[in-house]
């Protein structure tokens, strides 16, 4: 049994470094094979990572993104997976304890060969948890996450497990073999956000379970991901690096769910922005 770890980076080589220490501590450390697809970096990474023997560096264009990036490692790594391996996704930005993987494998194990997320504590926030896993109205192409779900209790408690509709690329395992049975990402159409909640709906829809353990931590900086609200409205709408980039949603939305979904989601798209559009006027008079 071997788990490869994929992780995409661009620049920030101190969160590189602080990363690969972070699985160089695992306790199942035998086990892991770390590969990093450096997507153009032009900080150093390139020159680190050739001084690391113990990790497989994979240079692209610069032109990848995430999905990009990680079909890249996919592609090079599933030829070597066993039926018994995994594949870690997990950013660079991210870093958690010795026991991390050993307990993202057994929970795996435990329930059925399932893909298992992780929690997202945060530094400076109390209660530290800030992300659970997410939750989709496909119908209403609505997203939230199941942290706004729970008490104020059960945020400083959480349960041990939870069930999630996607899962993220921030620390989810996944048995190597679906990646052979149901194929690996779609960067053509989801270069960037959304691609890891594709491919963990599409392997949903196979029939592995989506879990996310509460004893898998992923720790992350206070600010992470994409930020939007200091961006013209056009690049907010349009622009790559934008969450809310209305073609890589149309894409997404017509990627998931039932074949009706998928065919009426363009349309209902429209309409909701429509409506929230209206909605936002009528509260500007």
């Amino acid at each position: 049994m071997r788990v490869n770890v994929l992780i995409p980076v661009f620049n920030r080589l101190e969160h590189t470094r602080r990363v690969i220490a972070a699985l160089r501590a695992q306790t199942v450390f035998d086990n892991i094979r770390i590969v990093i697809i450096d997507d153009g970096s032009t900080d150093g990474t390139a020159e680190f990572l050739a001084a690391q023997p113990d990790v497989t560096s994979i240079s692209t264009d610069g032109n990848r993104w995430w999905g990009g990036a990680m079909d890249v490692g996919l592609k090079q790594i599933l030829p070597d997976c066993s039926p018994e391996d995994y594949i870690l996704f997990v950013n660079n930005d991210t870093w958690f304890g010795p026991t991390y993987v050993e307990t993202l494998i057994r929970c795996s194990r435990e329930n059925g060969d399932a893909i298992v997320g992780s929690v997202v504590h945060e530094e400076d926030s109390n209660p530290p948890l800030t992300g659970v896993g997410p939750r989709l109205n496909i119908n209403r192409i609505a997203v939230w996450d199941i942290l706004a779900e729970l008490s104020d209790e059960e945020r400083r408690n959480p349960k041990p497990l939870y069930k999630a509709d996607a899962l993220s690329g921030r620390g989810t395992l996944f048995p190597a073999e679906l990646f052979k049975r149901h194929g690996t990402m779609r960067p053509h159409l989801l270069p960037h956000y959304m691609a890891d909640y594709e491919v963990s709906m599409r392997f949903a829809r196979a029939g592995a379970p989506l879990l996310v353990s509460s004893e898998a931590i992923v720790y992350s900086p206070s600010v992470y991901g994409a930020h939007v609200s200091n961006i013209s409205s056009w690049k907010k709408h349009f622009g790559r690096r934008s969450p809310h980039n209305v073609f890589q949603r149309i894409a997404f939305y017509s990627l998931i769910g039932t074949p009706l979904q998928r065919l009426t989601a363009p349309l209902r798209m429209a309409a909701f922005m429509l409506i929230r559009t209206i909605s936002v006027l009528r509260a500007k008079k």
